[in-house]
């Protein structure tokens, strides 16, 4: 395994600069993790389908990490409801060390390997489910044990990883590798190997609830109506859609809850 996460900087001295020019350090190395995304768009779309697949026959999604990649799950899966419409439970992110970790690191709990499976049991995790484990190093023994006992379990396995070969990688059954080098600064894989994997995060639920019908034409119909601001973003989808004026648009958002259900009745009227 080549710990490419791990590999000095390209930048040193770093202390010495100012902060101009530290930002543009950051920005260069910014710059280089699309790229890396992309050399991984097949895998990403294979990990997405088999993912489609099953939550049409009524399976789950399960992200798994430790730190910022337990963090990163845990926000992609907490947007899922308000932004398409979908149950709290269809997509759930867990990180080694439960939710106190979240906010504040546990020690050690990434080197449990038997807390990954503990973890997912009591979410009665099932065959239609997959699990997804997130791991910049492709070393965290609380992600890998878990997709170890899932492979046992017959659980469709994939992972988010940023060095090649690692065992993380090794064990997913659906492998998405993405390898944007060294850190700005050594060894911080919050740094583009985060931002690497949220891209990837975003790409596969994305994709995903598209493909479930979450989405119509290029808009969200079933987001939560949860403020203002997005009550009045509603209201402008209803309008668009039944060429009605904003007061009308709004009545009918309120009255029928959902821009998806507000316009399917509009046609109907």
């Amino acid at each position: 395994m080549e710990r490419i996460t791990e590999q000095p900087s390209r930048h040193n001295n770093l202390e010495s600069k100012n902060t101009l020019e530290l930002l543009q350090g950051i920005n260069a190395e910014d710059r280089t993790v699309a790229l890396a995304v992309e050399q991984q768009i097949p895998a990403i779309a294979a990990l997405s389908e088999a993912i489609t697949e099953r939550m049409q026959r009524g399976g789950r999604l399960f992200y798994m990490g430790a730190g910022t990649s337990g963090r990163l799950g845990i926000v992609d899966a907490s947007e899922c409801p308000p932004t398409f419409g979908v149950a709290h439970g269809l997509v759930i992110g867990l990180i080694a060390g439960g939710d106190t970790a979240i906010r504040k690191a546990v020690e050690f709990a990434e080197d449990d390997a038997e807390q990954g499976w503990k973890d997912l049991q009591e979410h009665q995790v099932g065959s239609d489910d997959t699990v997804i484990g997130i791991a910049a190093s492709g070393t965290t023994p609380y992600v890998i044990g878990a997709l170890e006992a899932c492979n046992a379990q017959g659980i469709l396995t994939g992972c988010i990883t940023c060095n090649p070969g690692s065992p993380v990688a090794a064990v997913a059954k659906l492998p998405v590798v993405v390898v944007v080098g060294p850190e700005y600064v050594t060894g911080s894989t919050r740094m583009k190997s985060g931002t690497a994997q949220k891209l990837v995060l975003n790409m596969i639920s994305t994709s995903v609830m598209i493909r479930l019908g979450r989405v119509k034409g290029n808009r969200m119909v079933d987001m939560q109506l949860s403020n203002h601001k997005l009550i009045d973003r509603g209201t402008r989808m209803v309008m668009d859609g039944l060429k009605v004026s904003y007061e009308v648009a709004n009545e009918m958002l309120r009255h029928y809850g959902s821009v998806r259900r507000a316009i399917e009745a509009g046609h109907t009227l």
